[in-house]
């Protein structure tokens, strides 16, 4: 039997960028700890923290889901990656990051919209994220892990959120909310109605997309695996950058032990630049 490739959002995005980063963060392991590898940094950390504020809403009953402040248990969970831990080089440039982090739940509070609604979550029978067969054939499955779904009652559909805590909207031509799309529609049983971004930086409210095409969404998802699943197997991981290029060389810098050790989180060792 022809062995499993697991894909998501996230490998496919390295894959895109670049095949060594994508080896770097998704095959290699340390010889040493038998762990993968990452890298943290301010940016990174800071999406870390809001995202785990606003996911811990989910599973609540809507009328308990804004009874504790939310400030505190931002404050809490930034403790975790409070100076090196988050990659930060300096107090400043962390109270920056903080404070920036603040003003997104703050965001929320004052426009909960969607947050206010039912939600719906992709369980998962074991610890492993949510996931379908793309192509039981190719024995290629598709996982990831949605911020947030919104459940519309008045025609029993549901609504994709995904948050975003950079300076910079998602590219038009991302495959996130498609990817996202095939996950919802295999995993559970309602129709994707809407899908959004909520840019947390400047946004009050979900900024909605085009409903993308299943069909030929799955069909782009499953010829990128493909592509995947091909260079696993012969295992020419190069980057077309002389050099390296910028998805490649924070990770490279571990390898070649230019990166100072932060934590085991899981299964992977985290690493900063610092």
């Amino acid at each position: 039997m022809q062995p499993q490739t697991w894909v998501s959002h996230s490998s496919i995005s390295e894959y895109l960028r670049c095949p060594r980063a994508y080896f770097l963060k998704n095959v290699y392991k340390d010889p040493k700890t038998g762990r993968k590898i990452n890298i943290i940094n301010p940016a990174l950390a800071l999406g870390n923290v809001v995202h785990e504020v606003l996911e811990s809403l989910a599973p609540l009953r809507v009328e308990e889901r804004f009874k504790e402040p939310l400030l505190p248990l931002f404050n809490k969970a930034w403790i975790k990656i409070k100076g090196e831990a988050g990659g930060f080089t300096n107090e400043q440039e962390e109270m920056e990051f903080k404070n920036r982090g603040e003003m997104m739940i703050q965001r929320v509070l004052d426009n909960p919209g969607p947050l206010l609604n039912k939600a719906v979550k992709l369980h998962s029978p074991d610890m492993l994220p949510p996931r379908f067969f793309l192509s039981e054939k190719e024995n290629i499955i598709l996982c990831g892990k949605v911020d947030w779904i919104e459940y519309i009652p008045e025609d029993d559909s549901v609504h994709i959120i995904d948050f975003k805590t950079g300076m910079n909207e998602e590219n038009p031509n991302s495959l996130q909310l498609p990817i996202y799309s095939l996950l919802v529609k295999n995993c559970q049983k309602r129709n994707v109605k809407k899908i959004s971004y909520w840019y947390l930086e400047t946004d009050n409210s979900p900024k909605e997309m085009p409903m993308p095409d299943l069909d030929i969404a799955e069909k782009s998802v499953l010829k990128i695996a493909l592509q995947i699943k091909q260079l696993r197997s012969i295992g020419a991981y190069k980057c077309a950058t002389t050099g390296g290029c910028f998805a490649c060389r924070p990770l490279e810098a571990i390898v070649e032990g230019k990166a100072k050790f932060i934590r085991t989180s899981d299964y992977q060792d985290i690493y900063a630049l610092l």
